[in-house]
């Protein structure tokens, strides 16, 4: 009976996962079509593609999850969407902020601007909902291809000179970062024959493939392909590429990538570690220098959010900062992986609701002043009360003060280290928090003051100041949310951190 039910709900499943892929893609296709109306269409789109998360959440929630052969022709032979808990939580965080930020964009772009900019849009929440929902490792590739020229594109948007810098030297990591990760993809399939996740998983545990497992093309393959996803990443000293990016982007282009795009990748890295390679390698070694990596990063990118003069340069470096967080799953996943799974899904979706309000605070002040200086924001409280309001409880789950999302995630992240001896993660950890509380309240203590250099204020629409706010509000509601968020990751065949799930 459970098979003829789960059965009976793939199709209504394969409609809503068909839907993720082929609906933004048709609103690529019409609005260069129709140019006109293409900021209605986008809007629209982007509405749609948030119900089409929600059908396809409930159908994972009511029957498990998801696997579809494309055409009828499964794997190795065809191509194969699948849908599980973490995949329903990506989905999930880009269709709320995208919708959001969609919003946005409709009082923020200019006619001449918006034209160029939805497109290119929903060919990234194209590329993002195909990634998320691909099985197998070259589908990946190609979703990393179209996403990162997507985000080059979006980030050359307004054509003026730092812009085009900080894009042309996205496209030039990008680009170095999707070979390194072909290259890998070439070896792995020279090695055993296909592409697909969970057929390479067998093939690479099985007790016949051991040898083949441990040879030198395996290996290489791990540095090629972890090393390709971990630039795209931008984690330390790989984060070159993004403050140049992220500080010169149109602000909602700004909130898509920080938000968005890097979680991508990290998605890839944490579906192809748990999956394909720490079962095969020393994982005790390679977990423990990812972690070292994001201790870095968290202590760098908060050093550097300080010594900031600009809000969007600020903000870029408490990205790479909470970037670092994530990679403390690695050493601590292997002894307590569901907390520090627990705490790696909190962290993802609140630093989305989060950074991308901030973000679109910046762009706010951006129209209302003509600049983002910190020193001179000139009584934003007073001014821009809903956005000052935004920033603020933005910063609240930034520095993982309760109840706010980010406090979940960094204390269920403090709680793994502090049960497993880790005093060392602990210290960063801690140390993180305060060192982010310094960058936020060095903001919010400007707002409240007059600014030396007076300028002439403009106008800002009431739509961009709600959809930072309602952002900033999702990313501290979160917090009061934690049952349903972390049932979701139960939806699968086989928890990812054993290593057979896909």
């Amino acid at each position: 009976m459970a098979i003829e039910n789960a059965l009976m709900a793939f199709p209504m499943a394969s409609i809503w996962a068909v839907t993720l892929v082929l609906l933004p893609l048709a609103g690529v296709i019409c609005c260069f079509l129709l140019p006109r109306i293409s900021r209605t269409l986008g809007l629209f789109t982007s509405f749609a593609n948030l119900i089409s998360v929600s059908g396809l959440g409930w159908q994972l929630l009511e029957h498990g999850s998801y696997r579809h052969a494309v055409g009828g022709w499964g794997a190795p032979l065809g191509i194969e969407l699948y849908a599980d808990g973490l995949s329903l939580l990506m989905l999930a965080t880009t269709a709320m902020v995208g919708f959001a930020i969609s919003v946005y964009s409709t009082a923020y772009f200019k006619p001449a601007v918006g034209v160029r900019f939805w497109p290119i849009w929903l060919c990234l929440l194209t590329a993002l909902n195909t990634l998320f929902l691909s099985a197998d490792i070259f589908n990946l590739y190609v979703t990393l291809e179209l996403m990162g020229l997507s985000a080059v594109a979006l980030t050359a948007l307004t054509g003026s000179k730092e812009a085009l810098n900080g894009a042309m030297r996205y496209l030039l990591a990008s680009l170095l970062a999707s070979l390194s990760y072909l290259l890998g993809v070439v070896l792995l399939y020279h090695s055993f024959g296909s592409v697909d996740i969970s057929l390479l998983t067998q093939q690479m545990q099985a007790p016949s493939a051991t040898l083949a497992a441990a040879t030198p093309a395996v290996w290489a393959a791990l540095g090629l392909m972890g090393a390709g996803l971990m630039l795209k990443t931008a984690i330390f000293p790989l984060h070159f590429w993004l403050p140049p990016a992220h500080g010169s982007a149109p602000a909602p282009v700004s909130a898509l990538l920080s938000a968005l795009v890097i979680k991508a990748s990290f998605y890839i890295l944490l579906r192809l570690w748990f999956t394909l390679f720490e079962p095969l390698v020393d994982g005790e070694a390679i977990n423990s220098l990812l972690g070292l990596l994001g201790c870095a990063a968290i202590l760098w990118g908060s050093v550097q959010a300080i010594r900031q003069t600009r809000l969007k340069l600020l903000i870029a470096y408490s990205t790479v900062a909470q970037i670092g967080y994530l990679f403390l799953v690695f050493p601590l996943a292997s002894n307590m992986g569901s907390v520090a799974w627990n705490a790696i899904a909190y962290l993802i979706i609140s630093h989305a609701l989060a950074k991308s309000a901030m973000f679109l605070c910046a762009g706010n002040l951006l129209r209302f002043g003509g600049h983002d200086r910190i020193a001179d924001l000139d009584r934003v409280v007073q001014r821009l009360p809903l956005t000052a309001a935004a920033f603020a409880l933005a910063g609240v789950s930034i520095m993982g003060i309760p109840p706010s999302g980010g406090f979940i995630g960094k204390w269920l992240l403090l709680e793994t280290a502090i049960i497993q001896g880790r005093w060392d993660l602990v210290a960063v950890i801690i140390i993180g928090g305060l060192l982010a509380a310094v960058y936020i309240f060095k903001v919010i203590g400007y707002t409240f003051s007059p600014a030396q250099i007076t300028h002439e204020a403009h106008n800002v629409s009431a739509r961009m100041q709600w959809s930072a706010l309602l952002l900033a509000i999702g990313a501290v509601l979160l917090g009061f949310l934690s049952l349903p968020v972390l049932s979701l990751l139960n939806i699968s065949d086989a928890t990812i951190t054993s290593g057979v799930g896909l």
